[in-house]
């Protein structure tokens, strides 16, 4: 039986495949030359990988047409202190010998006693790669040998081999390496790249090297050239990487070819933006839009992903939607974003009434917006320390961190100004350079909170040296949102870490950009409370105000006009006379004219 994707092979082709099954390999030598020579000849002529497996009495276990992950191997824990008993060998037919991702990581994740790749060109074998797993620190990893020739790979005993290396693992108390470790690869700017690397450690990964390649045209088969592609590979090898993270976006054919040239797996920004969306989502809502979003991204690379929708994958870019065979994981994600959809026009009905009901209260509305980590969640957290209503002073704060997307569950909470009362303040998920463009459209419904709002108050981190980018990069979201017209106020954070050039470079480029409207500038620190008082008086002075003083006098009798005016209006001053009960009241005009029977005079 010949396993994998079978699908336009004749019978002939098929029928010589199974003569495999019938060849014996010795226990001692990696495998029957026989085998290589009909494996290399099918796989020539029909241009797909064939893989073989072979367990240690020499007899062949599975044939299949498909890489190093088409053969059924079980999965073995380390703790059972043995490997699978099992060599794969498999061709590659692109002439290129090098482990692709999926090979190492099937050779992680099986335990294979062995993988070799075969590299095959018009049908003939050119040379071979053989991987083998060992000890490093009492970690598992893998050690590969390249260019090697058909004398070489028949000339190695592999039982001798396979045999010492179990025999460490038994005696061993080994640690399974699945830690992902990265390299990071930029061609845009380097401070993209260094904020890639800030993006891959709010990913909980650590960055061993990065590399810079500044190219005016765009290779459409590798993405970087063929010779950068080359260097990177033997850096991965050299520092043990397992992981390339490309800063721009690659197309699901260069991540095929990448993988199978870097030999480890290859994602790009968006991928892992998505990945710390999914690990950071709390709310339904988040965890909704993040799994529209991946299934968005996905489904028109489906053809081109490797390890990512690999069985043996795991890791960086698998949280979320899952996996599924390629012919049926079309129609699935289809499926699947059309519910999620509906499940989105649900959360979004809910935020309309909340809307709505703020709308009817004539409850100012100010939102913060700004760059990832520019202190928003903190800023916000302060205030409602400040002037917090006391019905929600018991509510939970919003995580906060020095690091990229620490929040994206957007909140709004209730405060209470001094002079012009009840407003509500929203915290809204951070925006990014290169923000993918599937995340704006499923963070839509998050983000009507910004575009309903009465204020905006841009949140910038004017200690940073990117300061000017991340503030045009905000500007680009909100025009996309067309919310860039709205009032507001800019907010210069962080002055306490700020130098004084970064803040004076900051303020030229605000005044010397005519594309830019005079706006009004505050310089605060949310952290250690400096400005914040005349920041929330500005905040007043700019929202609309539709609120008058009106004084009241209420017969004993009518008490229900008194709790109607506790409940809406903004008490200011309340005595018991004689003749009833009097108040002074800020009131809207709706609250004004079912109370007005009891009116006395209008003072503003």
């Amino acid at each position: 039986m010949i396993d994998g994707n079978i699908d336009g092979i004749k019978n002939f082709t098929l029928d010589e495949l199974e003569k495999i099954y019938s060849i014996r390999t010795s226990k001692d030598e990696v495998c029957n030359v026989e085998i290589l020579n009909i494996i290399s000849r099918v796989s020539g002529s029909i241009e797909r990988e064939i893989s073989v497996a072979i367990n240690r009495k020499g007899n062949a276990i599975s044939v299949a047409i498909g890489d190093s992950t088409s053969v059924e191997v079980q999965v073995i824990d380390i703790s059972e202190k043995r490997l699978s008993g099992v060599r794969v060998i498999h061709t590659h037919p692109n002439g290129y010998c090098n482990f692709s991702a999926l090979d190492i990581t099937a050779l992680l994740r099986l335990k294979l006693d062995a993988i070799v790749s075969v590299a095959i060109v018009d049908g003939k074998i050119k040379d071979f790669s053989l991987g083998m797993l060992r000890l490093y620190n009492n970690k598992l990893e893998y050690d590969e040998q390249m260019n090697l020739s058909l004398d070489q790979i028949t000339s190695i005993n592999i039982l001798e081999k396979v045999r010492f290396i179990e025999n460490l693992i038994k005696t061993n108390d080994v640690i399974e390496e699945t830690e992902e470790k990265a390299i990071l690869v930029g061609s845009d700017t380097k401070e993209s790249l260094d904020e890639l690397a800030e993006l891959t450690t709010a990913c909980n990964i650590p960055v061993l090297k990065t590399v810079f390649q500044s190219r005016n045209k765009i290779d459409p088969a590798f993405f970087i050239g063929r010779g950068k592609v080359l260097e990177i590979a033997s850096m991965r090898q050299l520092e043990r990487a397992n992981v390339i993270i490309f800063d721009d976006e690659l197309s699901g054919s260069q991540v095929r070819n990448l993988e199978g040239a870097l030999g480890a797996k290859v994602i790009d920004r968006t991928t892992l933006i998505l990945e710390i969306f999914a690990t950071r989502a709390k709310t339904k809502e988040a965890k909704i839009q993040v799994e529209l979003a991946q299934l968005k991204y996905r489904l028109s690379r489906l053809q081109g992903l490797g390890t990512i929708l690999s069985r043996t994958g795991g890791g960086i870019g698998t949280r979320g939607p899952g996996e599924k065979k390629l012919e049926t994981d079309r129609r699935h994600i289809m499926e699947t974003i059309y519910d999620l959809r509906g499940e989105l026009k649900k959360v979004k009905k809910t935020r309309e009434v909340q809307r709505e009901k703020r709308n009817k209260e004539n409850i100012p509305k100010v939102s913060l917006v700004g760059y990832t980590n520019a202190g928003k969640s903190t800023l916000r957290n302060t205030l409602c320390d400040i002037c917090a209503r006391k019905d929600t002073q018991g509510k939970e704060k919003v995580f906060e961190a020095d690091m990229l997307f620490a929040t994206l569950d957007t909140t709004t909470r209730a405060l209470t100004l001094k002079n012009k009362g009840l407003i509500t303040l929203t915290d809204t998920v951070g925006f990014v350079r290169k923000l993918p463009h599937d995340l704006v459209e499923a963070f839509k419904s998050t983000l009507e909170e910004v575009i309903f709002s009465d204020l905006l108050c841009h949140v910038v981190d004017v200690s940073s040296d990117t300061a000017i980018e991340q503030y045009k990069a905000v500007n680009e979201v909100l025009a996309e949102l067309n919310a860039i017209d709205k009032d507001g106020i800019l907010v210069l954070n962080k002055i306490d870490k700020a130098s004084e050039n970064q803040i004076n470079d900051f303020m030229e480029f605000i005044q010397s950009d005519e594309s830019i409207e005079e706006q009004t500038i505050i310089k605060i620190s949310a952290k250690e409370g400096i400005n914040l008082e005349e920041f929330l008086s500005l905040i007043e002075e700019k929202l609309p105000y539709n609120y008058r003083k009106v004084e009241f006098l209420i017969p004993y009798d009518k008490s229900s006009v008194q709790s109607f005016l506790h409940r809406n209006g903004r008490v200011i001053n309340e005595e018991y006379r004689e003749d009833g009960t009097f108040m002074l009241v800020e009131v809207d005009d709706e609250i004004y004219n079912k109370a007005k029977e009891c009116a006395l005079n209008i003072l503003s």
